[in-house]
């Protein structure tokens, strides 16, 4: 596996996990209570730091664990991002659509920024998972 493909897991992997970790936090926080009353921006904020501190430092352990041969990206592994990059930009384009609609009907904030966060995610996962599936199975 190469530094490139261990990147695109780790990627893919912190997103999900951080994200899942969030919805629980929020959830254990509304305690049956409406999700809207949560204070929520506090948690998403750290969540955001977290998931990008956690991606540096799990990459890093992967490397420490199973050092790649090279760290340098050749033409396959900057094509190959630059797919994943296309396709996941291209669903957090769609996907940035339910939380203009949510603008638009004037709903709670608590809706919206969740809803952003989410896109996010899938922008991200749908990146990942291009990524590693080109590498497995190639064009």
């Amino acid at each position: 596996m190469t530094y490139e493909e261990k990147g695109a897991w780790v990627y893919g992997l912190v997103s999900l996990a951080v994200w899942a970790g969030y919805v629980a936090v929020v959830l254990q926080r509304s305690d049956g209570g409406p999700l809207t009353e949560v204070r929520y921006v506090p948690v998403l904020l750290w969540t955001i730091g977290i998931s990008v501190l956690l991606n540096v430092v799990v990459r890093v352990l992967v490397e420490i664990v199973r050092p790649s041969d090279t760290q340098r990206a050749d033409v396959r592994d900057r094509e190959i991002d630059r797919r994943g990059e296309y396709v996941g930009g291209a669903v957090l384009a769609i996907a940035m659509v339910l939380p203009l609609g949510l603008t638009l009907a004037e709903v709670d904030h608590f809706w919206i920024a969740n809803a952003m966060y989410l896109a996010y995610v899938l922008g991200a996962l749908v990146a990942s998972v291009v990524k590693v599936v080109v590498y497995r199975r190639g064009f």
